[in-house]
C-alpha cells in the first residue's frame, strides 16, 4: 500500500500537465478519468494505512528519486522531465508511453501482492486489487488503442 501510494502519486502528477500540454480532447478526458481514479485509490490506500497504525511512506522512499529504482513502472527523472518539456503531439506520445508503462507496473505490483501467501484472504484488500488490476488493465488497451490511432494518421 505504501509502495502504491507513490506509484499513484507520480500519475496524478503526470496527468496534472495535461491541460497545459496538450489540446488532444481525447487525451484530456483519458487523464482525468485517470487522474480522479488513481486520486480515489490514494485515499482508500491511506485510510487502509491508517486503521493500521501503520505510515503512509516506506523507510528509506523519502529520498528523491529513490523510488524510480524501486517501484515497478514508474518514471525515471529524465522521463518525467522529458514528459514535462514536451508539448502537442510529442507529449501525447510521450505520455500514452509512460502510462503504459507505469500501469504496467502497477499490475506487477497487484501480482507480487497475491503471489504473498495469504494476501487474498483480506476481502477490502482483495476487492481493491482486483478493480486496480481490471482498470489499469482496460485504461492500457484504450492507450495502445490511441497511440495506434496516432500512429495510423501519420503514415496517411
Amino acid at each position: 500500500m505504501q509502495g502504491m501510494i507513490m506509484h499513484h502519486q507520480q500519475a496524478v502528477e503526470m496527468t496534472a500537465w495535461i491541460p497545459s500540454h496538450t489540446d488532444n480532447k481525447e487525451l484530456q478526458t483519458l487523464g482525468a478519468r485517470i487522474s480522479r481514479s488513481q486520486s480515489e485509490e490514494i485515499q482508500f490506500m491511506r485510510r487502509w494505512l491508517a486503521e493500521r497504525g501503520q505510515p503512509l511512506t516506506m523507510p528509506g522512499m523519502d529520498m528523491p528519486h529513490h523510488h524510480t529504482m524501486m517501484m515497478p513502472g514508474m518514471l525515471t527523472a529524465e522521463q518525467m522531465d522529458a514528459l514535462n518539456k514536451a508539448r502537442g503531439t510529442q507529449f501525447d506520445r510521450l505520455f500514452l508511453a509512460g502510462m503504459i508503462q507505469h500501469h504496467g507496473g502497477a499490475l506487477t505490483m497487484v501480482n507480487d501482492l497475491f503471489n504473498i501467501a495469504g494476501s487474498g484472504q483480506d476481502a477490502e484488500i482483495f476487492d481493491f486489487t482486483t478493480d486496480v488490476d481490471n482498470g489499469q488493465r482496460a485504461e492500457i488497451k484504450i492507450m495502445q488503442g490511441m497511440l495506434e490511432k496516432m500512429t495510423s494518421e501519420e503514415k496517411r
